[in-house]
């Protein structure tokens, strides 16, 4: 059968190629075509490739406005291509911008449409849910609580773990030790805690100086910033310099499993720290506006993936337009080794994981795929 892959992002690219490589051990005679990465080109074959993400990943409102031009003629190209490969199917990978627009014009060409990992309309954009019921075939969820969710909005969802438990094995099994994890970064002897400080400049210069900040009050601790390749090493010196916060690029799977906690920005981040059993805090910097207007806009209590599926607090969520650093002092040291909250904490993440799920989702979702197809 024929398959049409759109991702968006860099973890999209990363899904998707798993995706794809579960799809092609259940469909001998898959073929190709797609947008995403280079996840997605070792198994689809670049040939295959119409768009990097590099080439439409657009964020922010002043980013978007300034290339809508661009946005709008890809989007043509990829409707174009589509009909040109005549897939059986076309699987869309997040990204819902640009992938929710895809998926309604799908529909009007009568072509089947799969959403791998739903957007979070739970979270933010909800009127998104009336397009998804619309316009998408069949939905895949990678949270057990949007079951729920999308059962009481008229969508049956699909779940069937998360696919990041697949990659948090696939790192562990190749890990240094931690001698030849120092030695390669240059770190020295003390105990690590790590710093995800986000995968956008904007988060990066929002939230990295108050982590800085918490650093100066703990120096028995080695803190290390877990920096994302595609952003400048010169965004991360300007704050971190005149400190002794550590700079390690591309290794953040390494550094967690090296750590005794971490202190980590929103994301999939937290999800990915809890599954490795890294205690944690929570820490999202927003503007004053925001942070006085929020009991009134935002959806959920929580904004930690953590959080989110466990239904309570289990992590430490700081979120405020100005940090209070003795409080986050104490937060921080609550996690590590003899804290009071360190052990909790743990028993809280083996309740995480088992929601989850374990290794092998890419997999089930690739055989759900390929079966439901064939028995159309």
């Amino acid at each position: 059968m024929r398959y049409y892959v759109i991702a968006g992002e860099p973890s999209g690219d990363l899904h998707g190629g798993k995706l794809m490589r579960g799809i092609a051990n259940y469909d001998s005679e898959a073929e190709f075509r797609f947008s995403g990465g280079d996840f997605m080109c070792e198994v689809g074959g670049k040939e295959n490739m119409l768009y990097h993400y590099r080439e439409m990943s657009f964020f922010g409102f002043v980013q978007v406005a300034r290339n809508i031009r661009t946005i709008f003629q890809q989007m043509d190209n990829v409707k174009a291509d589509i009909e040109a490969f005549a897939p059986d199917v076309i699987i869309l990978i997040d990204y819902p911008a640009f992938n929710i627009r895809i998926a309604k014009w799908a529909k009007s060409k009568g072509i089947r449409v799969y959403y791998y990992i739903a957007p979070k309309v739970w979270a933010w954009k909800e009127r998104r849910v009336k397009s998804l019921r619309r316009y998408v075939d069949r939905l895949y969820t990678i949270f057990p609580f949007e079951t729920e969710y999308f059962r009481g909005h008229g969508i049956e969802p699909y779940f069937f773990g998360n696919p990041l438990a697949d990659d948090i094995a696939e790192r562990r099994a190749t890990l240094p030790s931690r001698e030849e994890y120092i030695a390669e970064c240059g770190l020295d002897s003390r105990p690590i805690v790590a710093l995800l400080a986000g995968s956008r400049v904007s988060e990066i210069r929002a939230n990295l100086p108050d982590m800085v900040a918490i650093a100066r009050r703990m120096p028995e601790y080695q803190f290390v910033v877990t920096a994302v390749p595609w952003i400048d090493k010169s965004i991360y010196d300007s704050i971190i310099g005149g400190s002794e916060v550590r700079y390690v690029c591309d290794r953040t799977q390494q550094t967690l499993a090296m750590s005794e906690a971490a202190i980590v920005t929103s994301g999939t981040a937290t999800l990915e720290t809890a599954l490795m059993g890294i205690p944690e805090v929570v820490m999202y910097h927003v503007p004053w506006l925001y942070e006085k207007l929020k009991p009134y806009f935002l959806r959920i209590p929580y904004i930690s993936l953590v959080n989110i599926n466990l239904g309570r607090e289990a992590v430490r969520e700081l979120v405020c337009a100005k940090l209070d650093i003795d409080n986050a002092e104490r937060e921080v040291r609550a996690i590590l080794p003899q804290g009071s909250e360190r052990q909790r904490m743990l028993r809280d993440f083996d309740e995480l994981r088992a929601m989850i799920g374990g290794e092998g989702a890419s997999q089930r979702f690739a055989e759900d795929i390929v079966n439901t197809l064939r028995q159309r």
